[in-house]
């Protein structure tokens, strides 16, 4: 019985989510309160949590991986390694931290130089803690603009209340999807040249 378990949840489609942000922006809280639907407000920071669910996305079961990471500098070289193994990415700052936002661009920096990818990866922009809105010092037109330039999408969350929680895991789910079909979709293609190629050249 166990088994077969384990063989249908292998079968299922994995999406690899990172999560990524200055230190005490919730992305522990955010992850913690997807997985268990529970707000965790002291959480210890530690070098990189791993989290699997089953998940049903747009009517279809896929399994979703999410690496939580530190925000920590100390950590800087181990994120190359996490980075690598990403396929979508959930930038995380805190709407009353200024500094946590400007460090999104960094850490994007960094992502962008690991993938070395000319098209698109997965990237939502999340401004967390939205229920402390009398404490905000990061403004939304600031972050839409800054979101626009980069092409992606900009969603505020409260780990504490729940808002938008699943709405940005599953969106980015979306995005890794999309991006993994016109992967496959441009690899059936070039399979086919190959093969065309291949006729002729016998011919």
């Amino acid at each position: 019985m166990t088994t077969s378990k384990s063989k249908n949840q292998s079968s299922l489609v994995l999406h690899k989510v990172i999560m990524v942000g200055s230190g005490g922006v919730g992305k522990s809280a955010l992850t913690l309160q997807f997985m268990y639907d529970e707000f965790v407000e002291d959480y210890e920071p530690t070098k990189a949590d791993s989290y699997r669910k089953k998940v049903v996305l747009d009517g279809e079961e896929v399994q979703i991986d999410i690496l939580d990471t530190a925000g920590q500098e100390d950590y800087a070289a181990i994120r190359d390694n996490y980075f690598r193994s990403g396929e979508g990415f959930l930038l995380v700052f805190s709407i009353t931290e200024h500094e946590s936002f400007t460090a999104t661009s960094e850490f994007r920096e960094q992502i962008l130089r690991v993938k070395a990818e000319n098209d698109t990866i997965p990237l939502l922009v999340v401004g967390n803690k939205s229920d402390l809105e009398d404490r905000r010092q990061v403004l939304v037109d600031e972050v839409r603009s800054k979101a626009e330039e980069w092409g992606v999408q900009y969603v505020e969350t409260s780990a504490k209340t729940r808002a938008n929680v699943d709405k940005v895991f599953f969106d980015l789910m979306r995005e890794v999807r999309k991006k993994k079909m016109s992967e496959s979709k441009d690899k059936g293609e070039k399979k086919g040249k190959i093969k065309k190629a291949f006729k002729c050249c016998l011919l």
